[in-house]
């Protein structure tokens, strides 16, 4: 007696070819099916207004545009109402973000896809949310930032762990924290002066 499987006893073993899974959970599609687009609000969200497609590094682009918000902001209001604007834009760039970047990284197939760049915003302007204004300042968040980002030190890399666009979001938001310590720890120990 024979304990072979056959596709005739299983039709669905036939399909077995025509899937394959993708690179986020419970994610399958049939091959050749292009899989559906992002809405447009969630592009324009993820990427920032399309900052994320410039080449080479979005992600750096993304952090230079978020800078240059801050500067118009810190240029143009008195420097108490900075903060807690600063602190609003950061938290609407996390909340917004996180629908974002799920429905695009789902459009794409990717777990992360590189152009979206909503989460560095949000982690740069975190970073400079107690930052006083001057040039030193804005160059020492930046660094910060970006090195935090790259380095991901603990819990920053296990934070993109976290499903979908939350994990998008979450460790370029715990790299702005780390970056925002660095600053006052500087600031505080007079190593950078505003």
């Amino acid at each position: 007696m024979s304990y072979r499987l056959r596709s005739e006893t299983y039709p669905t073993m036939r399909l077995a070819p025509l899937l394959r899974i993708g690179t986020m959970k419970n994610d399958l599609q049939v091959a050749g099916v292009p899989r559906p687009a992002a809405p447009l609000w969630a592009s324009l969200i993820a990427t920032f207004f399309g900052i994320g497609r410039l080449r080479p590094g979005p992600g750096t682009w993304a952090s230079l545009a978020a800078i240059l918000i801050w500067v118009a902001i810190t240029r143009s209001m008195p420097i108490f109402l900075v903060k807690g604007l600063l602190a609003f834009l950061a938290v609407l760039a996390v909340a917004i973000g996180i629908p974002a970047a799920t429905r695009v990284a789902r459009a794409s197939g990717l777990k992360d896809p590189q152009y979206v760049v909503i989460d560095e915003v949000a982690g740069q302007w975190i970073a400079l949310l107690l930052a006083p204004p001057s040039w030193k300042t804005l160059l020492a968040g930046f660094i910060l930032f970006r090195g935090f980002d790259i380095l991901k030190p603990p819990p920053v890399q296990q934070l993109e762990r976290l499903p979908e666009g939350a994990g998008i979001v979450a460790d370029d938001v715990a790299a702005g924290l780390y970056a925002m310590l660095g600053m006052q720890l500087l600031l505080h120990f007079r190593l950078l002066s505003p």
